[in-house]
């Protein structure tokens, strides 16, 4: 079954749920999310007893906002403390020191800032929350003299969107410092089954403008990805699966792949696939598959299959986030017509309410190699040419 919640339930993945008549959990929050009325849902009752009856049913989320529900309904199972395991980025780094001895990562609170500042410490590093959300609260540290200024930044973003999202969610009173992990950064879609085996739904390579970018503006889908990191991703997961017992149990991974080599994990997110309905639904719109059908069924994708007609394509998320300095109240829209005329297949544009969220949209893109360039470009944007102000 699915539980669903805030901030965002896309066309796609409510189409998915219907075709396959998959429930819905029909929490307080249902009917603000303004559902399809086919969209099939069981009471809250229903759900927590379907789970007394049998332990291993198949629960994805396509939120953490739904945390607290589970936490609170579904504690007589094992999902909240795997969630807790996963979520909490102090703890997936406890849990996964032995796979990783020599990598560095501290706890502190921001009333430590000023105290670090005076530690000798391995820069640069990565400070975040240590449970955060959607490059909320992350920056990189270069040396002492940034850590005043990155910790009037947090203060800022806090005082912005910090409301956005419970506790468990984004919690800005704990931060994890933690080593800079240099090369290439891949989100992977993944599940793992019955026994405890990780399949891949997903990879996505994060593109960034500079070693210094934290944001998420660019993810996209290539064949050839898979063909070269898909055996180790796969190992790589089913390695932290082990230790953390995941079984029946959907994640959003992201990893670093260094100039050795070397597969480091950056986080690991419970109960779903991509925030925003952003990553599964590419996979959907790229694939023609269904992720979240596949995981509920425990059903795998035939890769070769898909890729069979795919090889020279590439498929994008363009996240078109407000980094335009302008704050969302003083913006009257985006142009959306201007942004898409510039690429040859827009799969689908998702406009969000730039006001209450500090995101304009998304973009589910098809390219080709000769728009990489265009691409390229998107990764340095400040978006302003796109923006109307009141």
């Amino acid at each position: 079954m699915v539980i669903l919640d805030f901030p965002y339930v896309s066309e796609y993945l409510q189409d998915c749920l219907v075709k396959a008549d998959i429930p819905v959990i029909h929490t307080p929050v249902i009917e603000k999310l303004g559902l399809r009325e086919d969209v099939k849902l069981i009471s809250e009752n229903q759900a927590i007893e379907a789970f007394k009856d049998n332990p291993e049913n198949s629960l994805y989320s396509n939120s953490e906002n739904a945390i607290n529900w589970i936490g609170h309904n579904l504690s007589f199972t094992n999902i909240p403390d795997k969630i807790d395991l996963c979520k909490d980025k102090v703890k997936f780094r406890d849990l996964t020191r032995s796979l990783y001895p020599d990598y560095y990562y501290e706890e502190l609170q921001v009333d430590d800032f000023s105290s670090f500042a005076e530690k000798k410490l391995p820069y640069p590093l990565i400070l975040k929350p240590a449970v955060g959300f959607f490059s909320m609260g992350v920056y990189r540290l270069d040396g002492p003299q940034d850590w005043m200024p990155v910790q009037k930044r947090i203060n800022e973003e806090i005082s912005k969107t910090g409301h956005l999202y419970p506790i468990e969610v984004f919690d800005s009173s704990r931060f994890i410092l933690e080593a800079c992990i240099p090369g290439r950064e891949f989100a992977i879609d993944a599940y793992f089954d019955l026994d405890g085996k990780a399949v891949i739904m997903n990879i996505s390579e994060h593109f960034f403008s500079s070693d210094e970018d934290m944001g998420d503006r660019l993810y996209q889908i290539q064949s050839r990805t898979f063909r070269e990191f898909y055996d180790v991703f796969q190992m790589q997961i089913q390695s932290m699966g082990q230790l953390a017992e995941l079984r029946n149990f959907p994640v959003h991974v992201e990893v670093r792949v260094t100039p050795d080599n070397l597969v480091v994990p950056v986080e690991i997110n419970p109960l779903r696939f991509g925030g925003w309905c952003t990553t599964g639904d590419l996979a959907g719109l790229s694939f023609g598959i269904n992720p979240y059908q596949m995981f509920l069924n425990k059903e795998k994708p035939d890769w070769d299959k898909i890729f069979s007609t795919r090889e020279d394509k590439a498929y994008n998320l363009l996240i078109l986030d407000n980094v335009t300095g302008i704050d969302g109240q003083d913006i009257k829209g985006f142009d959306f017509d201007k942004l898409s005329a510039r690429f040859r297949n827009v799969l689908e544009v998702r406009k969000i309410d730039h006001v209450k969220y500090p995101v304009f949209g998304f973009l589910f893109i098809e390219t080709n190699k000769d728009e990489e360039e265009l691409l390229a470009e998107m990764l340095r944007s400040d978006l302003r040419e796109y923006i109307i102000t009141l």
